[in-house]
Formats: C-alpha cells, structure tokens, sequence
C-alpha cells in the first residue's frame, strides 16, 4: 500500500462522500475486523479441532510493548480496547534484504524507519457485556501529532506516517495521546495473509460493476464476475488508481471482498472439513502479530464471550472529520472534528457507544445495498 506523503491528484474527497447530520457517511476497510473476527470465531467453533487450534495459536508473532510511556489510565470499566493496523511484510533497508520480522524489529534497540508500511489503522471496542462491538476506523491522512514509544512528540504528519517511522510501540502511543484512551492489546495484520486466506477458503466471489484500468498494478478488470484467490485477490483489495474517488473507492471495494470473504470462512464446510479448516487457521495465523500479553487462553476466552455477538451488534464508524486541505509538505491532509472527536473518544473510554452511535445515527456504515 501507498506510505504517507505525495498523493494524486483527486476532486476534493469532502465533496465526493455522502453527507449526514453532523459529519460524513464514511466508507471503512473491514478488512483487519475480518481477520480477528474470523479468528476468534474459528477458535470458538473448533469443538473437535481443539488441539489443532492450540498448535495454530502458538505461530502468531508476539511484540514486547513495555517501551511505551506515559500512558493514560486503565479502563475503569470490562470494556476491551483493541489497535488493528495492517501492514506489509517490511521490504529491503538500504538495498539489504529483510532478515528480522516485525515481532522482532519491534523489540530491537532501534525500529528500522521506513521498511513498513501501514495505511490502515482503526480501534475495535468490544463492550463490558460482550453484546455489541464498534470498530473506529482512522483514515490513512488524518493529520496529526505523532509521538515515538515515550510518548514524547514528534511533530505533526499523517497518521500512517506513525508506524513507518516510530514502528508498533510508537503508533500505540500516538493513538493512545491522541484519544487519552488506553489501549488494551494491539493486533497487526500482513496484507499478504489476504492472498493466503482466499485461496485457502477456495476463492473469493466479487462483482466488477464496469471496465476498470488499475495503471499502478497494470491491471485490466472487465465488468463481470470474479472468483479472486492469490495474488489478483490482492490487486483486488488493494487497487486504487483508475477508481473515481480513489482511497474511498478502494474501501469499498474491500467492504465487497470481505462480505464475501467472511461468508466463505464461517461457512459450516469451512470449519467442519479438517484440510479446509487447517488452511484456513493457518492463514490466518501465521499473518497475524499481536502483543505478548494477549496470550493464547485470553483470545479464548474472548472467543466464548463474543460467541452469542450477532451481525446487526457490529458497528462501523469512522473518526469525525472536519475539514481537508493541501499541505505545502505532505499534499492533501484531513484534519478531524475536534469536538465531535472528543464525543467519541468519551463514548468509547466509557463504554457508552450505543449512546453515542443515537445521537449520530447517520455516521454508521450504510447496508451493503448503499456501496457504489
């Protein structure tokens, strides 16, 4: 995906999204919830399948976070307050190939700047009673303060600037500032798990609405439809240039992939036949890197506790914007809604979303009839 700083030129994005009471009818990727949603329904459903599970968790990567300071308050009530990033695999620094891991560049003495990349980062609130979740998604050029893992300042960029130069621990504390909610487990997601997990579940169906030419990934898509696995599932999800609105249209064409996505993995064949089953965990797991206090028996137990959780008490939202604008540095930046924000943030750190979510009915993600 693209890093922070130049971005094409586009019609004013503010002017292309449905307006709403209050704020905006935001698009979101769904595709880090999927992941974890699916993870932890896998875990709850695998009856038989008990000590495959085990051995499965036991290959998801764990960072230390102990470098992160100056951290607000814990959560005075049950609610759980979960960092989703998605990243890339890390690429060549100074020419040399990778030879660490994220988990591991995570706890060296010094995060190597630039070799990952992340656009996507979003924080998924499961309520004190389990009974409904909210996923807050922060778009890729929010324009904001970014801190490194002491919490100390370090100017002002894009959001997703945060994991490319000051790494997992860095983004925590950026968030955790920005929001002065603490933040309870991260989890971090490979965007290549998603060619994995799509030809693990046999394909992914998809409608092309019209031609599209993709010119960054020089790819042709024709109207019609598509079983995506591998590799063109991935310029699926990923494609952005040749689209109207760009990013947005992007969001939504991974909303459609993992409506389809999810309904393939949770389907009773996928958890019920063992090779189907295997494949699919594996996928997930060995894309998955989380912090080293979000141990196996935690993502259980959440697992059982979310298990009653119905589709109509998943919420989408995304953080308040107020206005966009073109920085001389860094091209066209979003700057929030400061108050609605604040709106938020409160809702969230006192487990009040429902109220929240009453008071601004029409910032929630619209049915899957209303993507274009």
């Amino acid at each position: 995906m693209d890093s922070g700083g130049t971005t094409e030129q586009r019609p004013s994005r503010l002017t292309r999204m449905r307006t709403s009471v209050g704020g905006f009818r935001q698009r979101h990727p769904r595709m880090l919830l999927a992941i974890v949603i699916v993870l932890l329904l896998l875990i709850a459903t695998c009856g038989f399948y008990g000590w495959k599970l085990n051995s499965q968790l036991g290959n998801i990567d764990r960072f230390d976070t102990d470098s992160v300071k100056n951290r607000p308050d814990g959560n005075h009530t049950g609610a759980l307050n979960i960092l989703l990033l998605g990243s890339d695999a890390g690429k060549q620094v100074n020419g040399e190939a990778a030879d660490t891991d994220l988990a591991q560049d995570a706890e060296a003495d010094e995060w190597p700047v630039g070799k990952y990349r992340s656009d996507t980062v979003m924080i998924l609130h499961i309520s004190e009673d389990r009974n409904s979740v909210h996923l807050v998604s922060i778009p890729r050029d929010s324009f904001v303060t970014l801190r490194n893992s002491s919490g100390e300042a370090e100017g002002k960029n894009k959001i997703n600037a945060a994991f490319s130069e000051w790494g997992p621990n860095g983004t925590l504390s950026t968030i955790e500032h920005l929001t002065d909610i603490r933040i309870d487990h991260i989890a971090i997601i490979d965007w290549a798990g998603f060619k994995d997990l799509s030809t693990a579940v046999g394909g992914v169906p998809v409608t092309v609405p019209e031609d599209v030419y993709d010119s960054k990934q020089d790819k042709q898509w024709d109207a019609g439809d598509y079983n995506l696995k591998g590799a063109e599932a991935l310029q699926y999800v990923r494609m952005r240039y040749g689209l109207t609105r760009g990013d947005f249209d992007r969001i939504e064409r991974q909303q459609n992939f993992l409506r389809a996505l999810m309904t393939k993995v949770l389907e009773a064949g996928t958890v019920y036949k063992p090779v189907k089953f295997n494949n699919t965990l594996e996928a997930i797991t060995k894309n998955l890197t989380v912090d080293k206090d979000w141990e196996n028996g935690d993502l259980r137990s959440l697992a059982v506790s979310l298990r009653g959780t119905k589709e109509d008490k998943v919420t989408f939202l995304t953080l308040p914007i107020g206005t966009e604008q073109t920085h001389p540095k860094y091209g066209s930046i979003l700057k929030m809604n400061k108050s609605k924000s604040k709106e938020l943030f409160t809702a969230m750190k006192n487990d009040r979303m429902g109220k929240y979510v009453d008071k601004y009915p029409g910032d929630v993600l619209g049915d899957e009839d209303s993507v274009g």
